[in-house]
């Protein structure tokens, strides 16, 4: 029976998936934390690879990237960042995608706070809103879009605290530094609802689409980790996390 034994040890751990187990270096804009926390837990359970994912804005995740940060792949709030690593030369030709429609919501901690948001916006009855900064990430870019089409931009400049990235928003909001803000609806959704606080989602109409778009880096493309966990992004389990935090996909 002992030469059964590495024959058997060997057939263990390959149903493991510990033998062919590689490890992905990504980064994902902040946004998209909650679902790609899930994402990352079940990619982990069936394909045995190990993903770890780096959060920030956009603008700060590409200029780290172009820095030579040791990423090997980017899940973008926007498509310029992405679009603009591919032509560069620093992206896989052909691995850009929209993985996610991202949707804003005017948030607050307090349940009763927001019903109308615009009507409330109007009212000027509160005292901090909180945005993203438009020139890092593509939700304060949103945000500024909604104020202008409701005419309102300047009457609330005084009133803005303005968050490094969405995550930061989300907490000066949620710590009451601001009573209300601009997040992103996958912040407060969980399995289509709202799960905290109150929110006002915002019209798609008021600005532009949100379209976030995934991008595998030069460094990445021969990396089994990476190329599957695109792959696993466009299937079934995966686009159904997408869309219980409140995305759209293509």
């Amino acid at each position: 029976m002992q030469p059964i034994r590495p024959v058997l040890f060997a057939v263990s751990l390959l149903a493991s998936g510990s033998v062919s187990a590689a490890e992905a270096q990504i980064a994902v804009a902040s946004n998209f934390t909650a679902p790609m926390k899930a994402i990352i837990a079940s990619f982990e359970q069936d394909s045995g690879h190990i993903v770890k994912a780096s959060y920030g804005s956009t603008g700060k995740l590409y200029a780290q990237i172009k820095n030579g940060a040791p990423f090997e792949a980017l899940l973008a709030a926007d498509q310029e960042r992405p679009q603009l690593l591919e032509e560069q030369g620093l992206g896989v030709p052909g691995s850009r995608y929209t993985y996610s429609i991202g949707a804003l919501v005017l948030w607050s901690a307090d349940a009763n706070k927001v019903e109308d948001g615009a009507a409330l916006l109007k009212s000027g009855d509160f005292n901090k809103l909180s945005i993203a900064n438009p020139k890092l990430a593509p939700y304060g870019e949103a945000s500024i879009e909604t104020l202008e089409a409701l005419g309102l931009k300047a009457d609330v400049e005084p009133k803005l605290v303005m968050g490094e990235n969405i995550a930061q928003t989300y907490q000066f909001v949620d710590t009451g530094n601001a009573d209300i803000g601009f997040v992103a609806l996958s912040q407060v959704m969980k399995d289509g609802e709202i799960v905290k606080g109150s929110g006002w989602i915002v019209p798609s109409e008021m600005h532009a689409p949100i379209s976030q778009d995934a991008l595998i880096l030069n460094s990445g493309q021969d990396n089994p980790a990476v190329t599957e966990l695109f792959a696993y992004l466009k299937g079934e389990k995966a686009e159904a996390i997408i869309h219980d935090f409140g995305y759209e996909t293509e």
